[in-house]
C-alpha cells in the first residue's frame, strides 16, 4: 500500500483528538465544568466504597449459604437418621409381639421404608458434610445399620436360636454410636466454619471502614474546591441582582470571566437596562388608562360619583344624574356637595348617604325612590380621603325577590305540612334545610336540631333520646354508610327501640348535596306482617298453613334432620258441623289445636292443612318416637270435647311417613303419609299407620281405578244385578234387590265394595246412584206388579239436595208405582245430619216409598233411629246369618230382633241365607223374609223369569 495512503488517516485521527482534548479542557474550565468533574470524583468515590462493600456483603451471602447448605444440612440429616432408627427399632420391636400375619406384614413394610429414608439421610449428610471424617463417620453408621437389620433378620428367622434381645441392643447400641460419632462430627465441622466465616467478615468490615474514611477525606478536599472556584463569584453576581431588584437601576455591574458567570452578569446588565424601559411605558399607559376609565365610567350603566377629601366632585356620569333626579350641572367636576343637597330633599336617604361628612363611612342601601324605582347606592372610601358613590337600579331585582319570598312562603308551607321528614345535607354532609316533621320522627327536641349540624351529630342525639339504648352512634353510622354503598336507590329502614320503624330514602343532587326523606312506616310494617302472617297462617286456628308447613319441611330436610311428617283427619266431624252448624265446628277446630299443641314438643310444628285435615313434622324422630307420639294424639282426641255446652266426641286417624326413608321432598312425604291415613281410615279409623313402599302401588292402582270409574259411567260400562228377596211361609219371591256391577273391559266383573268406595270419595256416586234409581225403575216396570225393587242408597248421596228430585224422577220415568220402590240406608246416613236426613225420608214416605234399615246390627244399632222413623224394613246383617247352627247368641239376638220388628210393625228380612239350616231356624224363630245364595245369586235383569219359576219349587221341597 503507498505510504500517502496511510499517512493521511493517521493525521485525521491525531486532529480529532487534539481538537476533542481541547474541547474537553475548556469546558473543564467553566463552572458546569467544574462541578461536573467534582460530581465525577464523588461518584468514583462512592462507587469504590460501594463495590468493596458489595464484595464484601456477597461473600458473606457465600459464607451464609454454605453454613446453611452444608453444616445445617448434614447436622439436620444426621439427626434425621437417628429418628429413623429408633423407629427402626420401635417397628421391629412391635413386629415380634405382633402374632397377625398382616399385622407383621404391615410392620415389615414400615421398617422397609425407614430402612430407605435412613439410607438417603446418610448419603445427604455425607454429601453436605464438610469433612472427610463426617463422610466417613455416615459410612460406619450405613454399615452398622446393615449389621442390625441382618441380626434381626437372623432372629426372626428359624436360624437365629443363638441370638437373643441382648445381641440386638447390642447392634443397636453401636448404631447409636456411630450416629452421635456422625452428629459430633458434622456439628463440630459446622463450629470450625462458623469462626472462618465470622474472621472472614472482620475482615471485610475493616476494610469498608477505611474506605468510607478515604471517600470521606477525598469529597472534603473536592468540596473545598468548590466553595474557592464558584460560590465566590457567585456571591458577588447574587448581590448585583439584590440591587436592581430593589430598584436600583443605577448600579454598576461588574465585568466577568468568560465562563457562566460572566455570561450572567452580562445578562443582569441587559436586564437592568430593560427594566428601565419597561417602567417608562408603563407610565405612559397609566396616563392612557387613566383616560379610557373616565369614558368608561361616562358611558356605564350605573352611576357613578367620585368626591374627593375636601367634599367636591372630581368624576360623574350622565347616568348617576338620571338616577338621582338632578340636573347635570350640579355633578359637574369641582362643584360642592353642598350645591347638591337642596336638589336631594325628595329623597332624604339619598342626601343622608351622599352628604354625611364621616370620612370612614361605607355602606350600601336599598332606596325607594319617589317615582317608584328601587336604586341600591353603595358608598366607599377611597385612600385619600374621599369617597366613591355607585348607584344602580335594582327595580327588577326587587321584584324577582319579592316573587322569590312569596314561593319561599308557599315551599315553607308545604315543608311544614307534609307528612313525610325531610333534610338537606350539603356536600360535607351538615343539614341546610329540614322541616318541622323531621325531628318529629326521630322524637328529637326541636332546639336541638339546627342548621350546619352533621347526620352524626343527630344520631348522637337519637341515641341520648333512648331511641338505640343498645347501639352506639358509630354504629349506626357505619351501619347507614355500609347500606348507602351497598343499595343506593333503596330506602334504609331504621327500627327504634319503641319499635317504630322509620324509611330512610337518600338522593344525591348533581352539584354534591343529599335529600333525605323520612317516613313512618311503623303500620305499614304492621300490615304487611300482619299479611304475611295470615298468607302462611290459618286464619281460625293461627296455626301454620300449607305453604309455612311445607316451608319448615324444607328447612328441616336441608338440615338433613330425620322427619315423622303426620298427616291427621278427624273422625266425625262433619257430622258435628253439619248437625250443630259452622261456629259449633269452628270452636271445636280450635279445641283441637289446643290438645293438638299440648301433645307435641316445642321442637315440632302442628298446622292446618284445610277443613278437619291437620299435619305435624315431629323433628329428630325415631319411628317409635313417632308411635308413642301418634298415641298420644289419638289419645288426647278421643277425650269428650266441652265446646259452648256441647260434648262432642270426635277421634283422628294418623298417616306417618319418615324422612329420609319415604321420601326426601316435603310434596312426596305428604303425599305418602296421606297414603298411610288412607290406610289408617280403611282399617277402622282411629288409629294410625305408616307408610309402605306398597301403599304407593295400591294408590296408583286407585287412581288408575278412578280415571276408569270417571269414563265408565258415559261408557255404559255398569249393569244391575237382582237377587231376589222371598217370603218364607209362601215360598214366593216379593222382590228383588238392585245390586250394582262394573263391567270392566279389561278387569271383568268389578265388585260395588272395590268401586263403591272410590266413587263416594270423589263424588260420582252421586251421578251413579241417580243412574242406579232410574235402570232399576225401569226393569221393575216390566215385572209383575206384586214384585218389589230395593235400591241402595249411600250417605254420600244424603248430603246432594237433588235426591228428592232424583227419586221422582225415577219414579215419573219409568212409571213405577212408589209402594213397589224400596230405599235400603245404613245407620251412618243417619249419624250425619239426622234432621236433614230425616226430612228426606219423610218425603220419601209421602211419596209412597218404602225405606229398610240396612245392616241393623252392625254400625250403633240405636233404637232412637227406630223411634226417630218408622221404617218399613229391618234387614238383618249377613254377619249374625252366617253363625246359626253355630252360637247360641246369634240365635238369642235374631230373636230379639224379630220381636223388636214384630212389635214396631216392620218386616225383618234375613241377608246371606246359604242353607235349608239356617232358613228353617229363621222360619221358626218368625223372620218374614230371606235372601241369599239358598235361594239365588244376582242375576241379570234378562234372568228374573227364570229366577221365578226356580224359586218356589225350591223353597217347597226345603
Amino acid at each position: 500500500m503507498p505510504r500517502g495512503r496511510v499517512t493521511f488517516p493517521l493525521s485525521t485521527i491525531m486532529s480529532r483528538w487534539r481538537r476533542g482534548v481541547a474541547g474537553a479542557v475548556s469546558n473543564c474550565m467553566t463552572i458546569r465544568g467544574r462541578i461536573l468533574v467534582a460530581f465525577l470524583i464523588t461518584g468514583v468515590i462512592t462507587a469504590a466504597v460501594g463495590g468493596s462493600a458489595m464484595v464484601g456483603i456477597k461473600n458473606a451471602g457465600v459464607l451464609v449459604d454454605k453454613t446453611f447448605d452444608e453444616s445445617l444440612m448434614s447436622i439436620n440429616y444426621a439427626r434425621a437418621a437417628a429418628t429413623d432408627f429408633a423407629g427402626m427399632r420401635a417397628a421391629f420391636a412391635r413386629r415380634w409381639i405382633a402374632t397377625e400375619p398382616d399385622v407383621r406384614a404391615a410392620f415389615d413394610h414400615e421398617l422397609e421404608n425407614l430402612g430407605i429414608s435412613l439410607s438417603q439421610d446418610l448419603k445427604i449428610a455425607a454429601a453436605r458434610s464438610q469433612s472427610a471424617r463426617a463422610a466417613r463417620a455416615a459410612e460406619n453408621v450405613q454399615r452398622a445399620v446393615d449389621a442390625w437389620r441382618n441380626i434381626c433378620n437372623r432372629f426372626t428367622s428359624a436360624y437365629g436360636n443363638d441370638i437373643n434381645w441382648s445381641t440386638l441392643d447390642h447392634y443397636a447400641g453401636q448404631v447409636d454410636d456411630q450416629l452421635d460419632l456422625l452428629v459430633n462430627y458434622t456439628a463440630g465441622d459446622g463450629f470450625l466454619y462458623r469462626q472462618i466465616a465470622r474472621a472472614t467478615v472482620a475482615h471485610d468490615v475493616q476494610l469498608t471502614v477505611a474506605g468510607i474514611g478515604l471517600a470521606l477525606f477525598l469529597s472534603a478536599l473536592v468540596a473545598r474546591g468548590l466553595t474557592r472556584r464558584v460560590v465566590g463569584p457567585v456571591a458577588a453576581a447574587s448581590s448585583v441582582a439584590e440591587r436592581i431588584a430593589a430598584g436600583e437601576l443605577d448600579v454598576g455591574v461588574p465585568r466577568g470571566s468568560a465562563d457562566e458567570l460572566g455570561a450572567l452578569l452580562g445578562a443582569m446588565s441587559k436586564m437592568r437596562d430593560n427594566i428601565r424601559a419597561m417602567m417608562e411605558r408603563e407610565v405612559e399607559q397609566r396616563r392612557s388608562a387613566q383616560a379610557r376609565l373616565a369614558d368608561a365610567v361616562q358611558y356605564s350603566q350605573e352611576g357613578v360619583i367620585v368626591v374627593d377629601a375636601g367634599d367636591s366632585i372630581v368624576l360623574a356620569n350622565a347616568q348617576a344624574a338620571d338616577f338621582l333626579g338632578v340636573k347635570a350641572d350640579l355633578l359637574e367636576p369641582g362643584t360642592p356637595l353642598a350645591r347638591l343637597e337642596p336638589a336631594l330633599h325628595r329623597s332624604a336617604e339619598v342626601g343622608d348617604i351622599l352628604i354625611r361628612h364621616d370620612d370612614d363611612v361605607q355602606a350600601t342601601v336599598d332606596i325607594l325612590m319617589p317615582d317608584g324605582r328601587w336604586l341600591r347606592i353603595s358608598r366607599s372610601p377611597t385612600r385619600d380621603g374621599g369617597f366613591i358613590v355607585m348607584c344602580s337600579d335594582i327595580t327588577k331585582l326587587k321584584e324577582q325577590e319579592k316573587s322569590l319570598r312569596e314561593t319561599n312562603t308557599l315551599l315553607d308551607a308545604a315543608l311544614e305540612n307534609m307528612s313525610q321528614g325531610l333534610c338537606l345535607l350539603d356536600a360535607q354532609g351538615r343539614i341546610e334545610v329540614f322541616n318541622r316533621r323531621y325531628p318529629e320522627i326521630f322524637k328529637l327536641p326541636p332546639d336541638r336540631v339546627r342548621p350546619g349540624m352533621t347526620f352524626k351529630d343527630v344520631l348522637a342525639i337519637s341515641v341520648e333520646c333512648g331511641n338505640w339504648p343498645n347501639r352506639t352512634v358509630d354504629e349506626l353510622w357505619q351501619q347507614r354508610m355500609q347500606r348507602v354503598r351497598d343499595n343506593p336507590n333503596d330506602p334504609i329502614l331504621w327500627e327504634f327501640a319503641d319499635g317504630r320503624v322509620v324509611s330512610c330514602l337518600y338522593r344525591q343532587t348533581e352539584d354534591g348535596r343529599c335529600v333525605a326523606t323520612y317516613e313512618d312506616v311503623t303500620e305499614r310494617r304492621q300490615a304487611e306482617a300482619k299479611i304475611m302472617h295470615m298468607a302462611r297462617h290459618d286464619a281460625l286456628t293461627n296455626l301454620p298453613n300449607r305453604v309455612l308447613f311445607k316451608d319448615k319441611m324444607e328447612q328441616a330436610l336441608a338440615r338433613g334432620d330425620t322427619l315423622a311428617v303426620m298427616f291427621l283427619d278427624l273422625d266425625r266431624f262433619k257430622g258435628v258441623n253439619d248437625s250443630l252448624g259452622h261456629s259449633i265446628g269452628d270452636a271445636l277446630l280450635c279445641a283441637v289445636t289446643e290438645r293438638l299443641q299440648r301433645v307435641v314438643s316445642a321442637s315440632d310444628t302442628v298446622a292446618r292443612l284445610g277443613g278437619d285435615e291437620f299435619a305435624i313434622v315431629q323433628s329428630k324422630a325415631s319411628p317409635s318416637q313417632a308411635s308413642e307420639l301418634a298415641a298420644a294424639i289419638i289419645d288426647a282426641l278421643v277425650e269428650p270435647f266441652d265446646v259452648r255446652g256441647h260434648q262432642l266426641v270426635i277421634g283422628t286417624s294418623i298417616g306417618i311417613a319418615l324422612a329420609p326413608n319415604d321420601g326426601a321432598e316435603p310434596d312426596q312425604l305428604l303425599r305418602n303419609a296421606d297414603m298411610a291415613l288412607y290406610r289408617a281410615k280403611a282399617e277402622g279409623r282411629g288409629t294410625y299407620h305408616f307408610f309402605q313402599a306398597e301403599m304407593d302401588a295400591q294408590m296408583q292402582e286407585r287412581r288408575r281405578l278412578e280415571l276408569d270409574l270417571r269414563k265408565a259411567l258415559a261408557a255404559g260400562q255398569f249393569e244391575l244385578h237382582y237377587q231376589p228377596l222371598v217370603n218364607i211361609d209362601s215360598g214366593k219371591a216379593a222382590g228383588f234387590e238392585a245390586l250394582l256391577r262394573w263391567n270392566h273391559p279389561e278387569r271383568g266383573m268389578v265388585g260395588p265394595d272395590v268401586f263403591v268406595p272410590v266413587a263416594e270419595e270423589i263424588g260420582l256416586i252421586v251421578p251413579l246412584g241417580d243412574w242406579v234409581l232410574k235402570q232399576a225403575c225401569r226393569d221393575a216396570a216390566h215385572w209383575p206388579e206384586r214384585l218389589t225393587v230395593a235400591v241402595n242408597l249411600s250417605a254420600v248421596q244424603f248430603r246432594s239436595p237433588t235426591l228428592p228430585l232424583s227419586v221422582i224422577s225415577a219414579l215419573g220415568q219409568s212409571g213405577l208405582a212408589p209402594s213397589r220402590l224400596e230405599l235400603e240406608i245404613t245407620e251412618t246416613v243417619l249419624l250425619q245430619d239426622n234432621r236433614a236426613v230425616l226430612d228426606a225420608l219423610h218425603q220419601f214416605r209421602k211419596l209412597g216409598v218404602r225405606i229398610c234399615m240396612d245392616d241393623f246390627g252392625t254400625g250403633y244399632s240405636s233404637l232412637s233411629y227406630l223411634r226417630s222413623f218408622p221404617f218399613d224394613k229391618i234387614k238383618i246383617d249377613r254377619s249374625f246369618i252366617r253363625e246359626l247352627g253355630k252360637e247360641n247368641d246369634c240365635v238369642a239376638i235374631i230373636r230379639a230382633v224379630m220381636g223388636l220388628g214384630s212389635s214396631l210393625g216392620m218386616i225383618t228380612t234375613a241377608e246371606g241365607v246359604e242353607t235349608e239350616q239356617q232358613l228353617e231356624i229363621l222360619r221358626s224363630e218368625g223372620c218374614m223374609q230371606a235372601q241369599g245364595y239358598l235361594f239365588s245369586r244376582p242375576k241379570p235383569a234378562s234372568e228374573i223369569p227364570a229366577m221365578l219359576a226356580e224359586i218356589q219349587p225350591r223353597i217347597w221341597a226345603a
